[in-house]
């Protein structure tokens, strides 16, 4: 029981590993207010609803992540594919943008967006 004191980010892994998605959330909100300012942990914790496929929970969860670390190409790729799910078109061409900004090369991005813009209003 110590472990959950000391390591809480490391409990909430082992239980994403296990596949016990609705325990960890739970976990999450409990400690939740200790890692207000920790990029891996609202990370994680939005990765966890995108897995569940819950992209309107996950994505505020990762704004929350790119407000600590704004630069985070992983998590503005998984947002992207947070706002495709809930076909929300300007918010994932917004994110193919921030992504280009940060890597000129990045050809997903590239070919996404311009995917995106050609797509019919």
């Amino acid at each position: 029981m110590t472990g959950f004191v000391i390591y809480p980010k490391r409990h909430l892994r082992k239980l994403i590993n296990r596949g016990d998605y609705t325990e960890a959330i739970e976990f999450a909100k409990s400690i939740e207010s200790k890692f207000e300012d920790d990029y891996d942990f609202w990370f994680i914790v939005g990765g966890i609803y995108f897995i569940l496929e819950d992209a309107k929970k996950a994505i505020p969860l990762f704004e929350k992540a790119l407000a600590l670390k704004k630069d985070d190409v992983e998590t503005l790729i998984i947002k992207t594919n947070a706002h495709l799910f809930l076909q929300q078109k300007n918010e994932a061409i917004e994110c193919c943008k921030r992504i280009i900004q940060i890597e000129p090369d990045n050809y997903e991005a590239h070919g996404l967006l311009e995917k995106l813009e050609n797509l019919p209003e």
